[in-house]
């Protein structure tokens, strides 16, 4: 039978899916927020988009104007054809034009060598989508081992030529593949494979043979606040289990399209009307009377003590 917190989550998943739906509605257009997809839209041809959206996504952590800026200067360096500049890249040639790059604490280097491993992908597999198949199996519950794989294959290329013969201890470009096994969120690349896999006003759907229902909710700050406080999770921590629990919670609501929540979500967020740990509470919250802000803020609290975890599921409020 299930726990008291599913029996909770599918007593009131009715009232949530029609209010996370309506905010869906409302969200589902290309303009309605800012975001790094915005600037790989004007993309069209299907090769450009996925090297474009990958690099967007690389580099989608910080403040959303300091993100455009930076993408919006890589692809001034690559040119209006994305994957031919990767395809056509030689270090020893090509990898001063990103020195001057600077996106918080990466570097150009490191964007070379991004460019390096996704020119890698290129000629092993002919597209991103195909070197990515090449760990899916369709019978995992999701695309977390098939993340694994494909970070574990990235980090395989030689980087030699773009960092030098004493490669780093810990390269870089590392960063833009990180590994679920190793605990990771995987935020950026599973806002990626969104880009890629979902089609609507907002995501691209340049890829066919993903299925939406694998995908993994990105996990920014937004999507944690209100995940907890919709009782979507319970954990307090960020990282792969977090990001797999909501997924898990929005699949009972969506099965066939539990990501397509993510945007609408992370952008209510955005709008700092979530009232977790703060003086408002859920005053100004678009989902009152669905959202918990103060037993989300006693389990942190509990947890930050070191107390035996309680997860109690969030009652409906009338």
């Amino acid at each position: 039978m299930p726990g008291r917190r599913e029996d909770n989550l599918l007593l009131k998943n009715g009232r949530l899916r029609t209010e996370l739906d309506r905010h869906y509605a409302a969200f589902n257009r290309a303009e309605s927020a800012t975001d790094p997809i915005e600037v790989v839209r004007p993309f069209q041809d299907p090769a450009d988009r996925e090297v474009a959206a990958f690099c967007a996504a690389a580099l989608a952590f910080g403040r959303v104007g300091s993100v455009l800026a930076s993408v919006r200067a890589l692809f001034d360096v690559m040119g209006p054809r994305p994957s031919e500049f990767v395809q056509r890249f030689e270090p020893a040639r090509d990898a001063r034009a990103f020195d001057a790059l600077v996106h918080r604490w990466t570097r150009g280097r490191d964007l070379a060598a991004l460019v390096l491993i996704l020119q890698a992908m290129l000629a092993k597999s002919g597209s991103l989508e195909n070197f990515f198949l090449e760990g899916f199996d369709p019978a995992h519950t999701d695309v977390g081992p098939a993340l694994d794989s494909f970070a574990r294959r990235a980090r395989d290329v030689d980087l030699r030529p773009v960092y030098g013969r004493r490669l780093p201890a810990r390269p870089g470009a590392y960063y833009f593949f990180p590994c679920p096994s190793a605990g990771s969120g995987c935020k950026r690349l599973n806002l990626f494979l969104r880009w890629m896999v979902r089609r609507d006003q907002v995501d691209l759907g340049v890829w066919t043979r993903v299925p939406a229902a694998k995908l993994v909710v990105p996990l920014d700050t937004h999507v944690i606040r209100l995940g907890r406080c919709l009782g979507l999770t319970r954990y307090a921590s960020p990282g792969w289990r977090m990001a797999t629990e909501i997924t898990e919670s929005l699949r009972a609501i969506d099965p066939v399209d539990p990501v397509k929540y993510d945007f609408s979500l992370c952008h209510l967020g955005m709008m700092n009307a979530c009232g977790l740990g703060r003086p408002q509470r859920d005053a100004q919250c678009p989902l009152k009377g669905l959202c918990t802000p103060r037993r989300a803020v006693a389990r942190a609290r509990r947890e930050a003590a070191g107390r035996p975890r309680a997860f109690p599921a969030p009652s409906v409020r009338r």
